[in-house]
């Protein structure tokens, strides 16, 4: 028996972990990436749409003219 077979059945008990334990691990951790993925996505859109919101009130607002005329950008 070489060293690396001693260390591997000496070590065994407390920390080993069988293969189905190993992929149900694996599992675990790829829904997670997932979900925070999907998480980070959904942020993203929240906020790229509530600036889209945010230019069509102020292009309403200025077409309207009460942007203009606050702001003395309007000649007239």
């Amino acid at each position: 028996m070489d060293k690396k077979e001693k260390h591997v059945r000496e070590n065994k008990g407390a920390n080993y972990e069988t293969p189905d334990q190993i992929a149900n691990s694996m599992k675990a951790r790829g829904k997670e990436r997932q979900r925070e993925n999907t998480s980070r996505i959904n942020k993203f859109w929240l906020w790229f749409g509530v600036l889209v919101l945010v230019f069509i009130l102020l292009y309403w607002l200025f077409s309207i003219g009460i942007f203009g005329d606050l702001t003395n950008s309007f000649n007239g």
